[in-house]
């Protein structure tokens, strides 16, 4: 199982890191600390979204509509979290970490 956890716990950290950088980065963009006319922001934030709004738009077309607040990064980072820590290390290593099956 070292052969499935391996790659998989490693692809569901990136997704937890650049998840987190995204979070951060629409924070800073919302307070107005960075400021999208600046073109490495522009780039950094396009490319962020376009790497997640796969992920995210279908839990939005489940969500109900909350007007300017989208829950979807919310319930992404919360699933992903869940799988990550829980789900997977009992599916694949009886329960030990996913770095950790033997």
């Amino acid at each position: 199982m070292q052969a499935i956890a391996g790659p998989i716990g490693l692809i569901l950290d990136v997704v937890f890191f650049v998840m987190i950088v995204h979070i951060i980065m629409s924070w800073l963009i919302n307070f107005q600390i960075l400021n999208l006319r600046q073109p490495i922001v522009a780039q950094i934030w396009d490319g962020l979204n376009r790497l997640l709004e796969p992920i995210y738009q279908p839990i939005r077309r489940m969500l109900p509509n909350t007007g300017a607040l989208d829950l979807a990064p919310l319930v992404a980072f919360i699933a992903l979290i869940s799988l990550r820590d829980y789900i997977l290390p009992t599916m694949l290593c009886g329960g030990r970490p996913l770095g950790f099956c033997g």
